[in-house]
């Protein structure tokens, strides 16, 4: 089982969602901790190791350091939604 490391990013997020929506992110997020690259996992292009998974409307963007068995938690937000790239290009700059 892989580490996960983030989860404070995450619970920041899901405070402001309802409560059903919050549990569905939150289980696909303590999921990728069994497995980190699920068959829903798409690979950033552009961002070696960094991965997203989709849950719902909202898309969940990490990275997975297989060396370290860690999953890190980037950042979570709507899907259809531009600013998630633009936040991710901001953190990683």
């Amino acid at each position: 089982m892989a580490k996960l490391d983030g989860l404070e990013t995450v619970l920041d997020f899901l405070k402001r969602l309802q409560p059903k929506i919050a549990a569905q992110i939150a289980k696909k997020v303590l999921a990728l901790n069994v497995d980190p690259l699920p068959t829903d996992s798409k690979q950033l292009s552009g961002y070696p190791g960094y991965y997203r998974v989709d849950s719902g409307e909202y898309r969940i963007v990490y990275r997975f350091n297989p060396n370290q068995d860690l999953v890190e938690v980037i950042l979570v937000g709507k899907r259809n939604d531009d600013d998630v790239y633009k936040r991710l290009e901001r953190l990683l700059k």
